[in-house]
Parts: C-alpha cells; structure tokens; sequence
C-alpha cells in the first residue's frame, strides 16, 4: 500500500453563525450543509433561534450539521441575552453544549468595568472546567483605540496567555487588531491550544474579520503548525461577510475560507515534499455539499 503524502490532523473545520450576519442562525446551518462545513459554532446572541437549545437541535438534525462549539453571549449587544449575570451566562452556555453534543464553549475574558466578575474569572472558569467534560477555551482579546489613544477594555488581560486557564481559543483577527505576534501567542499557549477562529486582519484599530488570505496574520503559517502538531480541537472560520452584495458573494467568501482551510491544514507526510500549491484568492472548494433530502420537521426554523 502506498504511503500517505499528505497527513491532515482530526481537526474539523466549522463556520461559525456570525459568519452570515446579518442573516440569520438558521441561514448559517444551510451554509455550512450547502458548502461542506464539518459542523457550526453558534454565536449566542439577540437572535432568539441562538438561544434556543430545541430549536438548534431541530436546525442540527434537519441540515445534518453538528453543533462543535457555544460562543457564549459575551459581546456588547448580549449583555442582557441570558441573564446579566455573567456566570449564569456561563453555565447556560455549558448546559446548551452539554446537551447539544458539543465540545467547547468560547468565552472572553471579562470587561474591566465587570470588577467582580474580572476578580474571580481565572479561578471561575477553573472551577467551571473541573464540573465538566465540555472545554471552556478562553480567548484573546485586544485594547481598544481611538486615534492616537489606548482603552483597555479587558480584564484579567486581553492578553489570555498572560493569566492560567485550562483551554484556549486563538483569533487571528484578534491579534491583527491587537498588533501582537500571532505564532509566538500559540507557542504561549503550547497544548493548552483547544480552539481556533481563523480570519484575517490588516492591524486596523477595528477588529476586520477578513477571509483567510486577505490580511497579513500568518493564516497558512498557523493552520500548517496544527497540522505538524496534530492538533485535534475545531479550526472555526469566524469572518466578516457584512458587506457582501448578495447572498451568492457572501456564500463565495465562506466557500473560499473553506478551501483555504482545508489546502492548509493538510501538511506533507514524512519524507515528502509538499508538491501542492496555494490556492488563489478566487479558489473555492469542489464538492462536499450535504444537500437536505426531507422535508423539514414540523416547527423547525427556516433560513
């Protein structure tokens, strides 16, 4: 038999739900189905179909797409999605990963101005991990400018390298806009890696989203370092398509941040060389579709 000349990791490639925005969670699901995608990460947030575990159950099943990773609602505009409360927020998440099936809840590290919450995180979320088998993957952040000025916004640290937690997530349009060196932040994180939003920045003072490929963050570095590594957490494209024309540009952004992935995260068997090419910024993926054979079940969300 011959031997493999590409080695490709366990890792699964997921789209997560804000990558359609401002479609909807549902439209998200027939995307990922559509395009190929292993699973989603669902982005809790105002949409009431993202906080509802039976309905994302129902989208799962109709579109035969698993549910990989929770975002718990930690953004600005979620600060009244599922309590006030930034713990029970928490453990909502937890309990929606637990009976969904998967395996990681993101979270941010707190705002400053969140001063008890900021206080007991590190210890929090150790405590939180220690209940459970779902992973709590912890992510990088970035201070937040104006002009010449320095706002930071995050506390223990944006920085999450910086303080000791179990599981990380890394978010390269994150350390684009943070203007921090993306590999020596996963060197930082050593094993303790468990999750990746791929995306692309240019260190613009906004946090870009850009499809892989489109920015200056070592996206083909990275994703080739988890496939020499043998990383085996989810690789999720967490992109900015706000601006597409259409429906059909928005559906070839995500396709192209598929291919991409994939080219990158199959790495050279030992003792081949490489023999691929990179693909261009108009490469999509052939094929890999799941499309819908039935008839969705009875009150399950639509796109």
């Amino acid at each position: 038999m011959a031997e493999p000349v590409v080695r490709v990791p366990d890792a699964k490639v997921a789209l997560s739900t804000a990558s359609v925005y401002p479609e909807s969670t549902a439209t998200a699901f027939e995307i990922a189905a559509r395009l190929g995608y292993d699973g989603v990460e669902v982005m809790v947030w105002t949409d009431p179909v993202s906080q509802d575990i039976e309905a994302l159950r129902r989208l799962s099943d109709y579109h035969q797409v698993p549910i990989l990773a929770v975002h718990a609602p930690c953004l600005l505009i979620t600060q009244r999605v599922w309590s006030t409360d930034p713990w029970v927020k928490l453990r909502r998440a937890q309990a929606a990963a637990e009976k969904l099936g998967a395996s990681t809840v993101v979270v941010h590290p707190p705002f400053r101005w969140q001063r008890q919450y900021a206080r007991d995180f590190v210890s929090g979320i150790w405590r939180m991990a220690d209940e459970t088998d779902v992973r709590f993957a912890v992510e990088n952040m970035y201070p937040w400018r104006y002009k010449d000025r320095e706002m930071l916004a995050y506390a223990p640290e944006w920085d999450v390298t910086k303080d000791d937690y179990r599981h990380f997530t890394v978010d390269l349009s994150h350390t684009a806009t943070a203007r921090t060196d993306a590999l020596a932040m996963i060197d930082r994180m050593g094993n303790r890696l468990g999750h990746v939003h791929l995306a692309d920045g240019r260190g613009s003072a906004k946090d870009e989203h850009l499809v892989p490929g489109r920015g200056t963050q070592p996206c083909a570095e990275v994703l080739e370092r988890l496939a020499r590594t043998g990383f085996d957490g989810h690789v999720v494209i967490e992109v900015n398509t706000r601006r597409a024309m259409s429906a059909a540009e928005r559906e070839a952004d995500l396709a192209e941040a598929l291919a991409f992935t994939r080219l990158h995260l199959a790495s050279p068997a030992a003792g081949h060389p490489t023999g691929l090419t990179r693909p261009s910024a108009s490469a999509r993926p052939s094929g890999g579709a799941r499309p819908s054979t039935t008839a969705p079940p009875s009150g399950a969300p639509r796109a």
